[in-house]
């Protein structure tokens, strides 16, 4: 199984990448703002940062870093900010510096981050001020000794950045009163690091880059251990996947994903770095309005999202009119890409949306669909170079073609484990190195990968296994259904039965209308029996669909009843 893939991937795809190739992440870093350094890397706000400025700033923060707040190679140091110019210096400063970076949800409640900080250890945050009252909750019990603090516009030109500012804290009020005596502003940071010296640490591939913390869907979020050695080896499979058809020096990616996202990070952040390309990264991507103007200004050749960010843009009339004659890759991860949204995207932009797969602990892509198929298939495409995947039933034995289990990755993406969770550790990888995802898989004879689902989102019904994936699929087929979640619900006859939940697209849509769609394409057992419309589904902060809030607040809505 493991080499079947091969057959139908581009023959200029390796079967192998050299995970060595860099030492560590700095080396990568150093050898493309020495190449690149008076082209464009970053880009937001109408602002831009060439790759020589990142280099100077990054080193600036990490001389601050080891000089002021006199951190060591080893220690943590979180980032809690969207996708703004000071992110990439800030990283950049702390991988050079020889520290690990702990990525924070910015979204985070005061319980969440408490337990990250305190978990990771961090002695040190860069915040936005956007968030700074929910650090000033619980910063006193966590272990962070230094606060770097920032505001959206202080990156930007001055003029600029003041006007941005006073919007966002006086006319939007995004942000709130906070308290954080000794907070140091992120620009005098680099103010005091550019007059001092920057020593470089010897790092190796085995150090600790990322500190990257899975989002706590089966329980208490927990940090996956990636090495800078795991990080180089997803960007060069990734550059094996898709570098054949993107241009050195070249390339404009549209990075509307959060960058702590390791999605965004390995892809956009540092393929694209690896590659001389620049990033328009977009701070508020839910705004599709004013995301679409961005769009606008500029030829951009390459885009990452989730289904629900596709499936918004192609419902946009601005959208519709944008040039898309460079754009040539179109990459959706995160979540599944449905059919109906796909076919949408290839309508309207002439560029096929190709669909990858990964996960946090896989640094994370395992597999990408190839470049070169001018077909949606459905599947989640062939595992990446480097890269062995099987899939086992319940008692561990491993199933071939055609059958449907539970998928195991192994390669050298693979993180070292949970940090300091030996036993979490224990129950996910095997002495071996297999990795068990906890996704439902099965393979085609040719090799590709086809997610049936989560094995915690399975539904049970009469015994029979039904898959929220294939419920939505069909739903979402309706041309007035915009989104829809399927949850089971427990059911005194059948165990379970399906629910769905659905905003529309067309305020005429009717509970009949949905039951006769689905009736035409599902069996009886899969059949939603309990329907419920929504204005809003919950979702990540990446736009992922949150199954998971919908089944615990249903399962409370149901106590009440009960109670």
């Amino acid at each position: 199984m493991e080499k079947a893939w091969l057959k139908r991937y581009p023959e200029n795809v390796p079967e192998t990448i050299d995970p060595d190739h860099y030492s560590s992440l700095v080396e990568m870093f150093e050898q493309s703002v020495h190449k690149f350094a008076d082209q464009p890397a970053f880009m937001n706000m109408g602002s831009t940062m060439t790759f020589r400025k990142l280099e100077e700033r990054s080193r600036a923060f990490a001389a601050y870093l080891q000089n002021d707040l006199k951190l060591k190679k080893g220690d943590r140091v979180a980032l809690m900010m969207p996708n703004v110019l000071q992110y990439p210096i800030a990283l950049f400063g702390i991988l050079r510096a020889g520290m690990i970076a702990v990525n924070v949800n910015p979204l985070y409640t005061p319980r969440e981050l408490e337990h990250q900080l305190n978990d990771s250890g961090a002695k040190a945050i860069v915040i936005v001020s956007n968030f700074a009252y929910t650090l000033e909750k619980v910063v006193d019990r966590t272990s962070i000794k230094h606060v770097i603090l920032t505001s959206l516009g202080q990156m930007l030109p001055k003029v600029k950045g003041k006007i941005v500012d006073f919007v966002v804290k006086y006319v939007k009020g995004m942000v709130p009163k906070y308290n954080l005596p000794g907070a140091l502003s992120f620009r005098k940071a680099l103010y005091r690091g550019r007059r001092q010296q920057y020593v470089k640490p010897f790092i190796a591939g085995d150090d600790i880059a990322f500190l990257q913390y899975t989002g706590g869907t089966t329980g208490v979020a927990k940090g996956a251990v990636l090495t800078h050695r795991n990080m180089i080896a997803n960007v060069l499979q990734a550059k094996a996947a898709y570098g054949t058809i993107l241009h050195a020096g070249r390339e404009t990616v549209v990075t509307a994903l959060p960058l702590y996202h390791v999605f965004a990070l390995t892809i956009n952040c540092l393929l694209f770095l690896e590659m001389g390309g620049s990033n328009l990264m977009i701070t508020n991507p839910r705004d599709i309005p004013n995301f679409v103007k961005e769009l606008q200004k500029y030829s951009f050749t390459a885009i990452t999202g989730v289904n629900t960010l596709f499936n918004a843009l192609v419902n946009n009339e601005d959208f519709k009119e944008l040039d898309f004659s460079k754009l040539h890759l179109s990459v959706g991860g995160g979540m599944a890409v449905q059919r109906v949204v796909a076919e949408k995207w290839n309508k309207i932009t002439k560029c096929y949306l190709l669909e990858g797969y990964g996960l946090t602990e896989c640094s994370p892509l395992v597999a990408a669909y190839p470049y070169d198929l001018n077909e949606y298939n459905g599947s989640i495409g062939l595992p990446m170079p480097s890269t062995d995947v099987r899939i086992i039933d319940d008692e561990g034995h491993v199933l071939g073609f055609d059958q449907t289990g539970e998928l195991q990755v192994r390669g050298p993406q693979v993180m070292d484990g949970y940090w300091q969770r030996e036993e979490a550790t224990k129950e996910v990888i095997s002495q071996d190195g297999w990795l068990s995802t906890g996704d439902i898989v099965r393979f085609d004879e040719e090799g590709f990968m086809y997610v049936v689902d989560r094995k915690k989102d399975m539904i049970l019904v009469s015994g029979f296994n039904v898959f929220p994936n294939e419920i939505e699929e069909v739903v979402s087929m309706h041309a007035k259904v915009l989104e829809v979640a399927a949850i089971g619900q427990p059911s005194e006859s059948s165990g379970e039965v399906v629910k769905i939940y659905v905003v529309k697209n067309d305020s005429s849509l009717t509970k009949d209308e949905l039951i006769a769609h689905c009736r035409e394409h599902l069996t009886g057992y899969k059949m939603p029996k309990i329907i419920e419309f929504r204005e809003e589904l919950p979702k990540s902060n990446v736009g992922k669909i949150l199954r998971r809030e919908l089944r615990d607040e249903n399962m409370a809505n149901l106590s009440k009843k009960t109670a």
